[in-house]
């Protein structure tokens, strides 16, 4: 069925519209931020030790090749509707780039510098914080960008299970195929999404040139 032209859909629902985007994006940042937390703790727990960095990213890696729907399906029974099961699935999807990438980045500092500062006195922690934080950060914060983008898509998907964001209009779409505005709705979920993603993704282009010292840029 026809509905109204796309300018004048925007127009009309831009309340709507500007309300999902919000939810979106404060809930995939929010989500961001779990994930880069939880990940980047647990790869400097475990980076010294490769038996438990290999264990840690093998279990994540074989959540992250099961299909997402599958396991929001899994857990609602378990956690609910809506966020309750929406941000533990998201943030465990969002891990494995943050963990794999701290490992590697940490993993990736020249033995040399550290056995300087060793050799000045510097303890195990300091070490880390002032050393190989600041040279493996270029590598950390790729796995944080490569999480960002993972996040937006599922929060999107996660409408499944009453999450709310821009999810809503692409399941609506899809739902009502044939109806009134439902191309509409699902262009503009689509080109939302799109948005997000991409002001994120310039975010960390932004992050990347102010905390990475000069040396260390690419």
């Amino acid at each position: 069925m026809d509905g109204l032209p796309f300018p004048e859909y925007l127009s009309a629902f831009r309340e709507d519209l500007i309300g999902g985007f919000q939810r979106h994006f404060l809930l995939s940042v929010y989500i961001l931020v779990v994930a880069t937390a939880v990940g980047m703790i647990l790869g400097m727990l475990v980076y010294r030790n490769k038996l438990a960095a290999a264990a840690s990213i093998g279990a994540l890696a074989t959540w992250f090749t099961i299909p997402s729907i599958a396991l929001f399906g899994l857990f609602v029974p378990i956690l609910g509707f809506g966020l309750g099961t929406g941000i533990p699935v998201i943030t465990m999807y969002g891990l494995l780039p943050v963990l794999r990438n701290t490992i590697a980045g940490l993993n990736s500092v020249d033995s040399a510098t550290l056995d300087s500062a060793r050799g000045i006195g510097m303890g195990r922690f300091r070490i880390l914080w002032q050393i190989e934080l600041p040279l493996a950060w270029p590598v950390i914060l790729a796995g944080i960008r490569v999480s960002g983008q993972l996040i937006v898509g599922l929060v999107a998907i996660a409408a499944y299970v009453g999450v709310i964001g821009l999810g809503e209009l692409l399941f609506s779409a899809l739902q009502n195929l044939g109806s009134v505005n439902t191309f509409n709705q699902a262009v503009a979920g689509t080109l939302l999404v799109a948005i997000i993603a991409l002001l994120l993704d310039a975010a960390f282009v932004l992050v990347r040139r102010v905390s990475t010292p000069k040396g260390l840029r690419v």
